[in-house]
């Protein structure tokens, strides 16, 4: 008998509900469910660019050399995989918690283009992505479940996180509280 391979792509450690509710899913089937987890390395550079976000502008103005100096960029980039890979063990933890068989990996690159992988090396048969609520990608059709329905082969579900299917019921896939 084959398992049934879901591929899910988190943006932050699932909680012990999040993991329950995607368990849930998949009661009931007659192949075993293996979930294999794909999350996302931290953007350090992005971690810079809102830091220097709050310095004021007097402070960048009169020297921005000095501001960034301040700044060591390897040890941020530490903390970023360090973080990514807490939270990596944590969703696995709280998956296997939840009765399920998971594996998992921190990737580096474009999330999509990993999902798209890992979906074809293990046959996947659908993909599940759980993210916190971005309207503003959402509405254009820039955030990772549009991507993905373009890109890969398979069914892929939109989960908020940290939110019980009737709180997403509400307003739409994707969508709640607007």
């Amino acid at each position: 008998m084959n398992d049934y391979d879901v591929v899910l792509l988190v943006e932050q450690a699932l909680t012990q509900a999040d993991a329950a509710q995607v368990r849930s899913l998949h009661e009931g089937l007659d192949e075993p469910v293996t979930y294999h987890v794909l999350l996302p390395l931290e953007d350090a550079a992005a971690r810079i660019e809102a830091a220097m976000g709050s310095l004021s502008a007097g402070e960048l103005m009169a020297s921005p050399a000095v501001a960034m100096s301040d700044v060591d960029l390897e040890a941020v980039r530490q903390e970023c995989e360090d973080r990514s890979t807490t939270d990596l063990k944590d969703t696995l933890a709280a998956l296997t918690a939840a009765g399920a068989d998971a594996t998992g990996q921190v990737v580096p690159g474009p999330p999509i283009e990993a999902l798209a992988a890992k979906i074809k090396e293990v046959d996947g048969r659908e993909a599940i992505i759980l993210t916190r609520p971005h309207v503003v990608a959402e509405f254009f059709h820039l955030d990772w479940t549009s991507q993905a329905r373009r890109k890969i082969g398979v069914p892929v579900l939109h989960l908020l996180e940290h939110e019980n299917f009737d709180e997403q019921a509400g307003g739409g896939e994707g969508v709640s509280g607007l």
